[in-house]
């Protein structure tokens, strides 16, 4: 990177050179020629509520997606913590095995409390 460039954020595929560094040039990582990876962007409103998901955006790294998320979703102070997680590190389940993983529970008479009475205290349950 030129000496008018530093500073700046590194292009895609591009990292930045280290302070004492013997050579000024930029190293190219194996993304090199392809765009930022992809984050997922979760906020949650206030203590005590969950994590939503309220978007995705492309950052080079963890430090620069959290401030890219930070600036983009929370402009109005509205959050009260980020969190960002790489697209490509989210395990998902396979709407083709919706019946494997969401099958009805009316077969499993275990999941119900049929076994045992409840006493008169508990009613309300």
């Amino acid at each position: 990177m030129s000496s008018d460039k530093q500073g700046a954020l590194p292009s895609p595929g591009e990292e930045r050179v280290g302070v004492g560094s013997s050579t000024a040039q930029p190293q190219a990582t194996p993304s090199a020629g392809r765009e930022w990876p992809l984050w997922e962007v979760f906020v949650r409103s206030k203590a005590g509520l969950d994590h939503k998901h309220c978007g995705s955006l492309h950052a080079p790294d963890p430090k620069m997606a959290l401030q890219m998320a930070r600036d983009v979703y929370t402009r109005r102070q509205e959050g009260v913590s980020v969190w960002v997680v790489r697209s490509d590190q989210i395990v998902a389940s396979d709407p083709g095995d919706k019946d494997m993983f969401f099958d009805p529970a009316e077969d499993k008479v275990y999941r119900h409390p049929t076994f045992y009475a409840l006493p008169k205290s508990v009613d309300h349950m």
